[in-house]
């Protein structure tokens, strides 16, 4: 694979936040802990000594967690090693999502591996690091993580359901997977690879516990260790954090607070909070829990709680209460030992709205690590682009400007009249001179002519374009077939495209290739272009 590195600044994509967090914008330095490089590891795993986890319930959830899967030996070991203190762990999390979902998916959790194994590797084999990837199976969002393209078609999962995704029985997912094996074809690869997908969806298991199973089958002998925090057991151990939020309520201020400065410092809200940021969750329910008139409500239901009624629940029934946006981050770090969160744009600025909330609640915050971000060309694609002639870089932007400068590139004459506009201006800005000095009321009747005059050469550029347009008509569509397959409706890649047909195309090997050629440090937009994958 060749790999280039297109700087995040040139890719309009993405946010702003995004791109200042990725380069390192001195204005966030202090909604941060660390800043995001490997040597700063030293001073996490330091301040990680002394603190305690609930290491043996942890183990024992995700033994169980495992029991139906054909366990591969890394991530039996890995899992075994979260029950000692020098074992820690670097995280990403996302819902459980319709057959792996859109590709950062996937570079979500390489991210993750990566980074696990640059720490670990830098100790010295001092401290073992573990990559684990949180599925957030509390969400109710079906429309987030309900449908997949693949080969240019949409197939939508339509469970009929409501409540917690990660809960949903799989045999909801069986007309998506016969959409999926009509897609993928008959060839001994595309059976073979449809087999291993539709064997997660199989067993009676929940939406969650298939996608662990997926990602089990594809990254498990990397050691991914995948973790549904959605448990009784877990749930217990953040009651004090749950029960201050339901009494007090202190989030809402705080994280308010800290997003105001962040507003101030020029970046816009990411995940403003609720004043009582948990939901209620039974079976086919995922409501929010409100405080009006002295008593807790669930929304859109007629379920009612006393203070003293919803403590005790909160008691008997931890696994009913789910924190949102605000507060699922504090409880992911006070169950894992782990030393940095690998998240997209989006999810890591909303983890820049917390680090006053982790400090109130005495959490530990984490190295935040914007994961990889990657484009994938193909051989035709880099064929294609070559034949262009543009940059990589000047491919993230505009469609119509791209078709304009190719246009202007491959002209039998400059069709632009931009110096022809600009010496109408300084002709008219002549004429408008003499005109004012024998009667100023006359410089308004010159300016309106100008005005008239540059619109006509506007016009006069416009036919000569859509003259050499006409002349490179197969190229420009060959052109914009290829922007919208690299950048779909002017989005990214990797957050349309399913990894399922590359699978197919390249074989298991793609995601080897493809682990080895991400640093979890890379300083721009990643690139990869190959003619095969070997």
């Amino acid at each position: 694979m060749k790999k280039t590195l297109v700087p995040f600044q040139q890719v309009p994509q993405l946010a702003k936040t995004d791109v200042a967090y990725a380069t390192g914008d001195v204005k966030l330095e202090p909604f941060v802990a660390y800043p995001p490089k490997l040597s700063a590891f030293e001073a996490v795993i330091a301040a990680k000594h002394g603190a305690t986890y609930p290491r043996t319930d942890l183990v024992q959830v995700l033994q169980l967690q495992y029991a139906d899967l054909h366990l591969k030996q890394s991530v039996v070991t890995n899992i075994e090693a979260l029950r000692l203190e020098n074992t820690f762990t670097v995280t990403t999390a996302h819902q459980p999502s319709l057959f792996l979902g859109p590709l950062y998916f996937i570079y979500k959790a390489l991210t993750t591996i990566n980074l696990a194994a640059e720490i670990q590797q830098q100790s010295g084999g001092a401290y073992q690091v573990v990559p684990v990837f949180v599925l957030g199976s509390d969400d109710h969002d079906l429309e987030e993580l309900n449908k997949v393209n693949l080969f240019g078609k949409k197939i939508v999962w339509e469970p009929g359901l409501t409540g917690p995704v990660g809960a949903m029985d799989v045999a909801t997912v069986n007309p998506a997977l016969e959409e999926l094996q009509n897609i993928l074809g008959q060839s001994p690869e595309a059976q073979a690879l449809y087999e291993r997908v539709s064997a997660a969806y199989s067993g009676g298991r929940t939406f969650a516990a298939a996608t662990q199973a997926l990602l089990h089958e594809f990254l498990g002998d990397f050691g991914l260790v995948v973790l549904d925090m959605n448990t009784a057991v877990l749930k217990r151990h953040f009651i004090p954090i749950m029960q201050q939020e339901l009494l007090e309520q202190p989030s809402a201020s705080i994280v308010n607070s800290t997003i105001t400065q962040l507003n101030m410092a020029g970046f816009k809200t990411q995940a403003a909070p609720r004043d009582i940021n948990l939901f209620y969750m039974k079976p086919g329910l995922r409501e929010r829990i409100v405080l009006e008139a002295g008593v807790y409500k669930v929304l859109n239901t007629e379920m009612v709680f006393s203070t003293e009624a919803i403590l005790a629940e909160l008691a008997a029934h931890p696994e009913r209460f789910s924190p949102n946006v605000v507060l699922r981050p504090l409880y992911q770090e006070l169950v894992l030992p782990n030393l940095a969160y690998v998240g997209g744009g989006g999810e890591l600025a909303y983890w820049l709205e917390r680090k006053a909330l982790f400090a109130h609640f005495g959490v530990q915050y984490p190295m935040l690590v914007r994961r990889n971000s990657v484009l994938w060309l193909d051989k035709d694609a880099v064929k294609k682009l070559e034949k262009f002639g543009f940059a990589m870089a000047s491919f993230f932007g505009e469609t119509e400007a791209l078709v304009r400068e190719y246009v202007e590139k491959n002209a039998v004459v400059d069709v632009s009249l931009a110096s022809e506009i600009k010496e109408l201006h300084a002709i008219y800005d002549k004429i408008a001179h003499k005109a004012s000095a024998i009667d100023p009321t006359l410089e308004k009747a010159v300016r309106a002519e100008e005005v008239k005059a540059a619109g006509g050469l506007e016009q006069w550029e416009s036919r000569l374009l859509r003259a050499e347009k006409q002349r490179h008509e197969v190229t420009i569509n060959q052109l914009r077939g290829l922007k919208e397959k690299l950048f779909p409706a002017n989005g990214l890649q990797e957050r349309s495209d399913n990894i399922l047909p590359y699978l197919l195309k390249y074989g298991e090997v793609f995601l080897t290739e493809l682990k080895s050629t991400l640093n979890p440090f890379d300083s721009g937009f990643i690139v990869l272009q190959t003619e095969e994958v070997s």
